[in-house]
């Protein structure tokens, strides 16, 4: 059963007609959804986030992921930034495109991740939060209001699109995930509710028509580093909205339209392993390596 289409417009007219943050409409919106009190969703959350740093950890210590293709790419990007004096990343989107990689390659070597929204995405948000609780000094409280946010942003995606690869390629997942992680890097740094819905739209924007083409059918390859591009289209959507910027075409319809090129994509193209990137000879010798049969 489809969900009923949530509009993201029409959250942020409430909360800016209501003069609070998208944050605390969101955190008020969860608690009566979920019938839990304030404290208790934001508890659920900060458990999420213990979960997001230890994946985070975990994945900067290099582990090999079981297929063979990743692992490491974090903790050399890592050494290497830390070696810089001054690096053109900058030290926030750094630490962010770092961390990013590191929840790829630790979902990718079967540790615990939290699916955000989905385990090939799940590098992008978390990696915003850290590098924001790190580089800005943000308090646990606050960065779970900030997922409370991104979780919002989500299901406002599921009811309009998809977040699965299978359905609406890659631009449904790390395009929702850098649309999640924006929203919530908007939100914490105090930005208003429009620009919340600007920042979602922009992100989308640059990353319409993304396709999901993993190498051998494994989340390994090109889904870590396409974390890593999600993290940075995520930081200039959100400081493109933070400055004032809008999006000309309103956020539900950025939304609907994702949902469109979606269904318009060729199976080939949406996590089948039968398209794009995946029928490289290269890929193709990987995957008869791996799985010892000809694709």
């Amino acid at each position: 059963m489809a969900l009923a289409k949530i509009s993201l417009e029409e959250w942020i007219q409430t909360a800016t007609a209501q003069a609070v943050s998208f944050a605390d409409f969101c955190v008020e919106f969860q608690s009566k959804e979920l019938e839990l009190t304030a404290t208790e969703v934001l508890a659920q959350m900060e458990g999420l986030l213990s979960v997001m740093e230890e994946s985070i950890a975990a994945g900067l210590k290099g582990p090999r992921s079981k297929g063979g293709l990743v692992g490491g790419d974090a903790q050399k990007l890592q050494r290497y930034l830390a070696g810089k004096q001054q690096s053109m990343l900058g030290s926030f989107i750094g630490k962010a495109v770092a961390y990013s990689m590191a929840v790829g390659e630790a979902n990718a070597a079967m540790g615990r991740i939290v699916a955000a929204p989905t385990a090939g995405s799940s590098g992008v948000l978390p990696a915003i939060l850290l590098a924001l609780k790190e580089e800005y000094n943000i308090k646990s409280l606050d960065l779970a209001k900030g997922l409370v946010v991104a979780g919002a942003v989500g299901m406002v995606i599921a009811s309009r699109a998809s977040l699965a690869g299978a359905t609406g390629g890659c631009q449904a997942e790390c395009g929702s995930a850098g649309a999640m992680a924006a929203a919530a890097m908007v939100s914490l740094l105090g930005g208003t509710p429009s620009q919340v819905g600007n920042a979602v739209a922009i992100t989308i924007k640059n990353m319409l028509g993304l396709v999901c083409d993993p190498v051998a059918g494994l989340v390994e390859v090109p889904c870590v580093k396409r974390n890593a591009g999600a993290v940075s289209q995520a930081v200039v959507a959100a400081e493109m909205a933070l400055a004032g910027i809008e999006s000309v075409i309103p956020v539900d319809e950025v939304i609907d339209a994702m949902d469109s090129v979606g269904q318009s994509m060729h199976c080939s193209l949406k996590e089948t392993a039968q398209g794009g990137l995946a029928v490289t000879p290269t890929a193709l010798a990987l995957a008869e390596k791996i799985f010892g049969n000809k694709k």
